[in-house]
Order: C-alpha cells, then sequence, then structure tokens
C-alpha cells in the first residue's frame, strides 16, 4: 500500500508551453475522482504557461473508452500529447481484471503505434477510499503528475526534433 504522496509539483520551467495542444480524454465513470484529476491536470497546465485554448476536454462513459478516444486524438495528429483520465475500482468479479488489463494496453498501443504522447492516468484502486487519497487526498493528485508528464514529454519530443534524430549516446 502506498504510503507517500508523490503528487509534490515543482515547476518545470519549459519554454514555449503556450503553444502546446494537449487532449485530455477522461471518464465519466468514477467521476467523483476523475473530475478531481482532470481539474488538477488542467491546473498544472495552466501554471506552466499552457494557453487554456490549447487544452480540448473530452468526456467518455467508461475506462474501457479511453483507448479508442484517445487512439482517435492520436491519429488526428493535432495534439503534442494527449492524457488518459479513468478510475477502475476493485469490484467482486474478474470484470476488473479485464478492464484494467485492456485499457494498459490500449494506452501503451497509442504510445508505440502513434508519434503523440499518451499518458496513463489511470487509477486502478482496490478500494473508493483508495482513489480518493490518489485524486486530491493523502497520497496527492495523479492528475498533476500526468500534466507534468505530459509536459516533460512534449518538451523530450520536440528536443528530438531540434536535434533531427541525434540524440543519445555519441551524439551532440
Amino acid at each position: 500500500m502506498a504510503t507517500v504522496n508523490l503528487s509534490d509539483y515543482k515547476p518545470l520551467h519549459i519554454t514555449n508551453a503556450e503553444d502546446f495542444s494537449i487532449g485530455i480524454v477522461f471518464s465519466e465513470w468514477n467521476d467523483f475522482v476523475t473530475y478531481n484529476l482532470r481539474d488538477a491536470a488542467l491546473e498544472i497546465l495552466e501554471k506552466e504557461g499552457v494557453k487554456p485554448e490549447n487544452i480540448k476536454l473530452f468526456p467518455v462513459p467508461g475506462a474501457f473508452e479511453l483507448t479508442y478516444a484517445s487512439m482517435q486524438l492520436c491519429k488526428e495528429r493535432k495534439y503534442d500529447a494527449v492524457i488518459a483520465i479513468g478510475c477502475i475500482i476493485r469490484g467482486e468479479t474478474p470484470h476488473f481484471d479485464f478492464v484494467s488489463a485492456g485499457v494498459a494496453q490500449g494506452i501503451k498501443d497509442c504510445n508505440v503505434l502513434t508519434d503523440t504522447p499518451t499518458i496513463f492516468c489511470v487509477l486502478t484502486d482496490d478500494n473508493k477510499e483508495q482513489s480518493i487519497a490518489r485524486s486530491g487526498g493523502d497520497l496527492g493528485n495523479k492528475g498533476v503528475e500526468a500534466a507534468v508528464t505530459a509536459l516533460s514529454m512534449i518538451d523530450f519530443k520536440r528536443k528530438l526534433s531540434d536535434k533531427k534524430g541525434n540524440i543519445g549516446f555519441g551524439h551532440s
């Protein structure tokens, strides 16, 4: 069980973040969690200078639909990053395992099959209390971490483009 708040926000100071375009896909299922995650991500993106008009919100019914919506946004090639926000809480049947695995695989596919960083901000918790703790409670807010990750990956991708592929060992 996690006992440490990993969401302490440290400003990134990324230059030109106002030009970043970000799509946020969020599940309306378990909205008492997902809306908190979404709002925290929005707050950090705007603090870092992303213009509100460059952030587009896309609600979907449940966590499983995050994969389709995220892939469609990636295929549009309109967004510098996509953040997928959801919350899956374990129940009494294997449904939790199927949905969690499918969503993780789908978001992974967005990352390896497209050129758009897709950030996994899907809580997979055993109970509501764990979800609340990770969406603004004692353990921070994973929406903060998702926003920071999105900005970092956009910055990484732009640095790759600036170097025209010369990144890594042996190149300067």
